[in-house]
């Protein structure tokens, strides 16, 4: 697939899935073809989709010759609504194996962003024999930080955009979302609360969702040890949102686990070192 048609558009699918109790339309975004697949699973910002979290990921893997799918968790983008009130990651562990069932996916690779890390970790505990490798960033197991306040700065000030979906407290959040904010345009900020406001289901959702069943993202640290598949921990060492020793957490309890830190990175690691980000996972996943 030539970069002209890796956009978002052209690459845009749909799909039911039924999946236990779940009888769901999911959005993803299909791109290039290869024996394996990689599938990248989003965080939980509101306006999040997979090609917003990973547009600047795709093509490197799509050259190294993977199929690479963008799934777009329930409630978010152009996925169906629905309010939570258990755990949001078995449920995104859920609709990702009916994703996989749906297309044909025996065995993928996972790439998963902040919720999209507490996805895979699910999936992973679920359907062992139906993961390759893991790649995780900012996300993969509930729990306090054992030197952070919790909730932490930027986990309020999601909260709090989710509440009042304003450009005051878009700004407010991006701009420690990430560790430099010169990339932050106005351009960028408005695009962003439009994706929000195009779907207020979804903000009003989580919200409820929230109000259900405040933990919406389980501590699983006590069941790591099940994880026999290796696994690439990626971290922010300036991450406002998830501290760092929740990524020395994941390293200590995954049987196979290796992990890089970025300086002068916030949240958003494959955003910000995009270029050396995708030659690791490109490696890690290839070698």
């Amino acid at each position: 697939m030539s970069n002209a048609i890796l956009t978002e558009a052209a690459t845009s699918r749909f799909v039911r899935i039924l999946e236990g109790d779940l009888d769901l339309r999911l959005h993803y975004n299909d791109c290039g073809s290869g024996s394996e697949t990689v599938v990248m699973l989003h965080g939980s910002g509101p306006g999040a989709s997979g090609w917003a979290n990973f547009n600047r990921n795709v093509e490197p893997l799509v050259a190294a010759g993977y199929r690479v799918i963008l799934m777009d968790c329930p409630g978010w983008s152009k996925s169906d609504p629905i309010v939570c009130t258990g755990s949001r990651s078995e449920l995104n562990a859920r609709a990702l194996k009916g994703l996989m069932d749906a297309l044909g996916l025996g065995k993928v690779h996972l790439i998963g962003n902040s919720m999209g890390g507490h996805s895979a970790v699910a999936f992973a505990l679920a359907n062992p024999q139906r993961v390759g490798k893991l790649v995780l960033m900012g996300g993969g197991t509930g729990g306090v930080s054992a030197f952070v306040p919790m909730p932490t700065e930027g986990i309020k000030l999601i909260g709090a955009l989710y509440r009042q979906p304003t450009i005051e407290n878009l700004k407010r959040m991006m701009n420690v979302f990430v560790y430099d904010t010169s990339a932050l345009t106005e351009e960028l900020f408005q695009a962003r609360l439009d994706n929000m406001l195009t779907r207020r289901d979804h903000l009003e959702n989580f919200v409820k969702s929230s109000e259900a069943n405040p933990k919406q993202f389980p501590d699983v640290g006590h069941r790591l040890g099940e994880i026999a598949a290796p696994a690439l921990v990626i971290w922010g060492r300036d991450d406002r949102f998830v501290p760092l020793d929740v990524g020395l957490r994941l390293v200590a309890g995954l049987q196979n686990a290796e992990l890089h830190v970025f300086s002068r990175c916030g949240h958003w690691a494959q955003w910000e070192h995009a270029e050396k980000f995708n030659r690791m996972v490109v490696d890690f996943l290839t070698h």
